[in-house]
């Protein structure tokens, strides 16, 4: 497999480093990750801080929802600066999504709390989500569309990186946390270790902001808003591309499920299983190492065997498997069953997840490439993916059952499986 730092070229002929766009593209896409997965890892601490009710269950609930709820605007800011992306470029529209997950991240970090300021409190947090989600909505479609253009011949390798991205992104809030529950006392966590790692990911913005000010623009986008082209990429994709768009969304149901089933973990293993909240850090970093290693590779075995080729049994072991591992997870509620059953998921996600981010990339042509993808992608994370931690509570509260989360992502497997098959007999990919 060959090294990231491998060239390619801008509209003048110069040599561009792919690492460096590598780099400009994911930078954003893990941040977003890494304050989803630390809002995650944190919510009961968030729900205490922010939400107020005599049962705590309500008051997680409430945390919960308020992740769930703030994925509904994505798809809002896909149309908005996924289309601004393919109107006026991707390097733009990046530089936009960046900054406004940083208003929202600093929000987060600095909203007092319900003892302090009542009601105002959840309404704050919920606005730091709404603005994040936003942000985040055209985020996906703009940064894999610049990597693809810039790297054609690669794309499945390429474009990996927005996932192995977020794996390092869930491996950092992990190993994040597991420092701060074995540093600090409950109390602490409670008043202000929370919102500790908030602010280290605020640091990381202006950063990211700089590297994506000084990348070069993708020739293929510059080629297209060169042409005049007066249709605008959300009205040509409602009026001609509806199907690509359900086949977007249903591709993202099983991986984006198995994502956020991976991040609740942290939550189902206290409440649940009974265990230690380090033990569930520790079973997030093995996770979070296990993709950062598993989906680049992947994503290079797409360019050469095809990506359907790999999604499609890997979709079919998810789909068989998880419910037995949430039935060994509950019989023997051990650290050591724990890190299997994690590790099987992130391995099979992996083999998943590596492929997909090219077959998203190419089911748009690049006139609406940016827009498609994000509007595919935000509506398959906002059902499948935002509102997994919250299913799966409400189906271990309604059911008695602790094995229920596992029924959603049957239902996810279900969907993307479906959707990989009419991709492959209907459009002709591999």
């Amino acid at each position: 497999m060959a090294a990231p730092g491998s060239a390619t070229t801008d509209t003048g002929g110069r040599k561009i480093s792919s690492t460096r766009i590598i780099a400009a593209a994911s930078i954003g896409n893990a941040l977003e990750w890494y304050d989803i997965s630390a809002y995650a890892v944190f919510a009961v601490y968030i729900s205490k801080a922010f939400f107020t009710n005599s049962d705590p269950a309500v008051s997680l609930m409430l945390a919960l929802g308020t992740f769930a709820v703030s994925f509904l605007i994505r798809p809002i800011g896909a149309l908005a600066i996924g289309g601004y992306a393919d109107r006026k470029g991707r390097k733009p529209a990046l530089t936009l999504s960046l900054g406004l997950m940083m208003v929202g991240t600093l929000l987060i970090c600095v909203m007092p709390t319900y003892a302090a300021i009542g009601v105002a409190a959840p309404i704050g947090i919920l606005l730091a989500r709404l603005i994040q989600g936003f942000a985040a909505g055209g985020e996906y479609g703009s940064a894999t569309a610049l990597m693809v253009e810039h790297m054609p011949h690669r794309r499945g390798f390429a474009a990996s990186w927005q996932f192995t991205s977020q794996s390092m992104s869930t491996l950092l809030s992990g190993l994040i946390g597991t420092a701060l529950t074995n540093t600090l006392t409950p109390e602490q966590l409670d008043s202000w270790g929370f919102r500790v790692p908030f602010i280290f990911g605020l640091l990381v913005g202006p950063v990211g902001l700089y590297i994506r000010r000084h990348m070069p623009e993708s020739a293929e986008a510059e080629r297209v808003i060169a042409s005049g082209e007066r249709a605008t990429p959300v009205t040509t994709l409602f009026a001609q591309q509806k199907l690509l768009v359900l086949l977007a969304i249903g591709i993202m149901a099983v991986t984006t499920c198995v994502n956020y089933m991976i991040t609740y973990i942290p939550t189902f293993s206290v409440q649940q299983l009974k265990l230690p909240a380090s033990s569930s850090f520790v079973c997030l970093i093995v996770s979070a190492v296990l993709l950062i290693a598993v989906t680049p590779v992947v994503g290079h075995l797409s360019d050469r065997y095809g990506q359907l080729n790999i999604m499609i049994p890997a979709s079919i072991l998810l789909l068989v498997l998880i419910f037995p591992m949430f039935a060994l997870m509950v019989g023997l509620p051990t650290l050591g069953v724990l890190l299997v059953v994690v590790g099987l998921l992130s391995l099979l996600k992996g083999a998943y997840f590596g492929p997909m981010a090219a077959v998203l990339a190419m089911l748009f042509p690049t006139g609406t490439r940016a827009t498609g993808q994000a509007v595919g992608y935000n509506i398959g994370v906002a059902i499948f993916g935002g509102f997994t931690p919250l299913v799966a509570t409400w189906l271990i509260k309604t059911t008695s059952l602790s094995v229920a989360p596992s029924f959603w992502v049957i239902v996810a497997g279900v969907v993307s499986l479906t959707s990989l098959i009419v991709i492959r007999k209907r459009l002709g990919m591999r």
